[in-house]
């Protein structure tokens, strides 16, 4: 009897080719596909997302798919979410995240504070991996606000 990989258990596979000067394409086995590229003060056009940039956005995209999904879970009537992440570096290469913060904006009618506590404390102690990675080497710390209506 076969027997269902998990999504999470699966080996995934990026391709990442060079175009041109530090010009990187990024693309999934499902054709998805970003562009990276350096900073002008790394040698760059900073003309996409450094490497570094993307790390933070993953950031971002993980912890929120969580809250989203276990605010809906919680019956809490979520009309927006907004995400800033930043990040500070270590001066020394490799130059890591030493220091990250998540700032959540939640929106939404009649939203409990309790169910936006728990739906971040959840996806940062138990669901988001790319959190969990993070804290390997960094410490990540948040804050929320809470608005009626829209963002």
């Amino acid at each position: 009897m076969k027997t269902k990989n998990s999504d999470s258990s699966k080996t995934k596979y990026i391709r990442v080719k060079w175009i041109d000067g530090l010009q990187f394409v990024a693309t999934d086995d499902s054709g998805h596909s970003i562009v990276m590229d350096a900073s002008k003060q790394s040698g760059g056009e900073g003309s996409a997302f450094s490497p570094m940039q993307l790390l933070l956005i993953a950031l971002g995209g993980c912890t929120g798919m969580d809250v989203v999904h276990i605010m809906r879970k919680q019956r809490q009537q979520i009309s927006g979410l907004e995400i800033l992440v930043s990040g500070k570096r270590v001066k020394e290469h490799p130059q890591v995240y030493n220091d990250v913060h998540i700032e959540y904006k939640i929106a939404g009618k009649g939203i409990e504070e309790a169910a936006v506590q728990r739906a971040i404390q959840l996806s940062q102690d138990n669901y988001c991996s790319v959190g969990a990675t993070l804290r390997t080497k960094a410490k990540v710390t948040s804050n929320y606000a809470i608005k009626e209506g829209e963002i």
